[in-house]
């Protein structure tokens, strides 16, 4: 069984993921719907380790030899770009694709909140885009990246684990850093970026203590910093900003990442009431001075009130959101209730 057969089934279907686990059939999600579709046999010992092998280079095996964990990009040719993600489970290999398209999709085409127009453009602070793993935060920052390369001249440095969209230098020069290969850790990447005379710094995950702590200084430089985290909420995404710190240093983070935020966009992704695919649904804080307060304060659980009746400011709430795509018949009243975490708050606004 060819990996590329796998790939090219997967885009006939329009799936988004590939799940390939020894002695089970490829499994396939598509439109958020995880099953074995096509007619495909178990996967077999002999059938994970060639996929290995024409996956990967000598010098990614030898990674996953020391780690038993792998991040990577695979391209097949005439086929499409994929992030995968190798990990043994009882003692044999298994493999998790994501396809990512060769196209960048644009802010108009994805639907985003049209104020990701106006975040993209400016010219320092910090940006977070945030959510569940698969929720498309990665798909959402390229689009708002490919309208800054398109619209002012910047220089742009990315470090991505693994690179997922391909950018192309248009008014801006792009610099895309794929850790492991072109650098050895994100916190090092973005010390070392400041020293390369960067406009705009996106680091795919801020996931430890230094990196953060590195992307806040670096905003406060006059760099305009875009982060991800996996987290599902703006009250959720301060807090655990704020909680990596040492408990001596929180106060003084307070007051630095009250100065430096400029928005937290969090995204879910929900199937479509007709079937034909899945639609965004956003939360989306901006740092006015209320919230800047909010946060200096140690208030963030009131930071919801405060989006909720910001809507002039080009926020709103994730029910707020729901609310708008169910009443769009884009999405049913149960799905949105299965994703709203105030179920009166969301039928009061219908």
């Amino acid at each position: 069984m060819h990996i590329n057969e796998l790939l090219k089934f997967m885009a006939e279907k329009n799936a988004s993921d590939l799940h390939i686990r020894v002695g089970s059939p490829p499994m396939f999600r598509i439109y958020g719907k995880l099953g074995a579709f096509g007619n495909w046999p178990p996967i077999s010992v002999e059938d994970s380790e060639e996929i290995y092998s024409s996956i990967t280079t000598a010098v990614q095996r030898k990674t996953f030899e020391e780690e038993y964990e792998l991040d990577l990009a695979y391209s097949a040719s005439g086929i499409g770009r994929y992030r995968v993600n190798v990990l043994r489970q009882r003692g044999t290999l298994a493999f998790a694709i994501r396809m990512v398209p060769f196209t960048i999709p644009t802010i108009d085409q994805l639907k985003l909140p049209t104020i990701c127009k106006d975040l993209i453009l400016k010219p320092r602070g910090l940006i977070l885009v945030t959510g569940p793993a698969g929720s498309g935060k990665s798909t959402t920052m390229a689009a708002m990246i490919d309208h800054l390369n398109e619209t002012e001249s910047r220089n742009i440095i990315t470090i991505e684990d693994p690179i997922e969209y391909l950018h192309r230098n248009k008014k801006s020069i792009i610099a895309q850093r794929d850790l492991g290969q072109d650098t050895k850790s994100f916190d090092l990447a973005l010390i070392h970026t400041l020293r390369q005379d960067p406009d705009v710094v996106f680091i795919g995950e801020m996931r430890d203590l230094t990196t953060i702590s590195t992307a806040i200084r670096a905003a406060e430089t006059g760099h305009l910093i875009l982060g991800t985290l996996h987290t599902t909420d703006a009250a959720q995404t301060v807090d655990r900003i704020i909680d990596i710190f040492p408990a001596g240093q929180q106060d003084q983070i307070r007051i630095h990442l009250s100065m430096v935020l400029e928005a937290v966009i969090t995204q879910c992704l929900l199937p479509r009431i007709d079937g034909t695919g899945r639609v965004a649904a956003f939360e989306i804080l901006i740092a006015t001075a209320a919230v800047r307060n909010l946060i200096r304060m140690g208030k963030s659980h009131e930071l919801v009130n405060v989006i909720h009746l910001s809507t002039k400011d080009g926020m709103q709430t994730l029910d707020q959101s729901l609310a708008k795509l169910i009443k769009s018949q884009l999405i049913s009243q149960e799905t949105a209730m299965m994703k709203t975490s105030n179920p009166a708050q969301l039928l009061k606004l219908l």
